[in-house]
């Protein structure tokens, strides 16, 4: 049996390659915005505060809970949080 390497996790557990991207963007962005309302140090109260959500939802983004968020709600909590979110697209030749 020949094992099959990957670049991206979410290639070998994604059934196709737009399910894979679009579980990569979210990962990113999810590992961006943890860490800047992890740097500022609040209790997750505050911080679900700043970001206009409740505690438990903020509880699922610090736990990773990729599958409560979608790509759409990572990127409106990315810009309250501060960040500005850019999307480098290329073509796969050249990735």
């Amino acid at each position: 049996m020949e094992r099959e390497t990957y670049d991206n996790p979410f290639d070998a557990l994604m059934d196709t390659p737009e399910a894979a991207a679009n579980m990569t963007l979210r990962s990113d962005l999810m590992r961006a915005i943890r860490k800047e309302v992890q740097g500022w140090g609040e209790a997750q109260t505050a911080a679900a505060a700043r970001l206009s959500v409740s505690q438990p939802r903020l509880n699922d983004l610090l736990r990773n809970r990729i599958n409560k968020f979608s790509l759409d709600a990572l990127v409106t909590l990315a810009s309250r949080a501060g960040l500005t979110v850019r999307l480098d697209v290329k073509t796969a030749a050249m990735a």
